[in-house]
């Protein structure tokens, strides 16, 4: 073998290993962020809950007009538009749980 190939068997071999650990990364990467993405989406789905639940009962006659819980339920709203500054991120598992359950329509009838 010429220096030549040598070299580019190294420079080869070198690529290789590099590309090989780097796929590796992105993907340990990408795991992340869709776990990541799933708990925001959660947390999301928990704070929607807890806003109409507190709407719900500052609505009922005995706390209507209650100080503590308009203000309560004005956190609780103003939190719920701050998690909208993560729907990008949330939208990344909810578009492939919508997928998932177009594709099974039956799965939906029989649950």
């Amino acid at each position: 073998m010429t220096r030549l190939e040598i070299i580019l068997t190294a420079v080869l071999a070198l690529s290789v290993v590099l590309n090989v650990v780097l796929v590796a990364y992105t993907r340990a990467l990408i795991v992340r962020l869709v776990s990541i993405s799933e708990e925001l989406g959660d947390l999301d789905s928990m704070v929607r809950a807890f806003a109409t639940h507190l709407q719900s009962v500052y609505q009922l006659e005995s706390f209507y007009g209650d100080e503590t819980l308009q203000a309560l339920l004005e956190h609780a709203v103003s939190f719920n538009e701050q998690m909208g500054t993560f729907d990008f991120i949330i939208s990344l598992t909810q578009e492939e749980e919508e997928d998932t359950n177009d594709n099974n329509p039956e799965e939906e009838e029989n649950t």
